[in-house]
């Protein structure tokens, strides 16, 4: 087996770290899990630590800058297609938004800390808004390249509607960790899928023009 370069044995250390914190900071929260906690469980020392983030709050914004592209990525898969109609992408999308979820379930637990930290912290809550504000900026453009593409014209604002998108997604995302029996996927499906038919009906063209 080749040995991993530097580059690579950083990449694997920074991973474990985060995976740990993930971790660790479901369980105890991101103000009592300390550094120290991290890095043992991860299987290294503090200094390990420090030689790839300079405190607590660099490795919570790595964590988000990682969770937030694999949602853009997310997205980019569920609207790739030509084929389907968008009621029908939204549906995949949400799927797929609820798959990642159920596939690592501390993720929706762990973004309920990040809120609350914000809340908080005026600092963390600016580092916070510009990540967002990043996010919404690329899905606004697949977004966009599909209302294109399908001849939508909407009288209401991209920006808006990606919002209106994340804060579905999010409150879902709360309530199935509250009431997973009541708050399943398929209601999920269903609120992206009516969402999408109302938004293209209000910008008066459902199919590909």
């Amino acid at each position: 087996m080749p040995r991993l370069s530097r580059k690579e044995k950083q990449a694997r250390t920074r991973s474990s770290l985060m995976k740990s914190a993930a971790k660790l900071f479901c369980r105890h929260g991101m103000e009592r899990a300390s550094i120290d906690q991290v890095a043992e469980d991860a299987g290294y020392t503090k200094g390990a630590f420090y030689a790839n983030f300079k405190s607590k709050e660099e490795l919570f914004l790595a964590m988000l800058d990682e969770h937030f592209e694999q949602r853009i990525e997310e997205v980019e898969r569920a609207f790739a297609g030509t084929e389907e109609s968008p009621p029908e992408q939204a549906r995949h999308a949400a799927a797929d938004f609820a798959g990642s979820l159920h596939a690592a379930p501390e993720v929706a637990r762990l973004f309920q800390e990040f809120y609350a930290k914000a809340i908080r912290n005026e600092a963390f809550r600016e580092e916070l808004i510009t990540r967002f504000a990043t996010l919404r900026n690329r899905i606004e453009r697949v977004y966009q390249r599909r209302a294109d593409e399908f001849g939508l014209s909407l009288d209401i604002p991209m920006e808006r509607i990606v919002r209106m998108v994340i804060a579905m997604a999010d409150g879902w995302a709360l309530w199935q960790q509250l009431e997973p029996d009541e708050v399943d996927d398929e209601l999920l499906e269903e609120m992206f899928a009516l969402f999408t038919t109302g938004v293209g009906v209000r910008g008066g063209v459902l199919e590909r023009a």
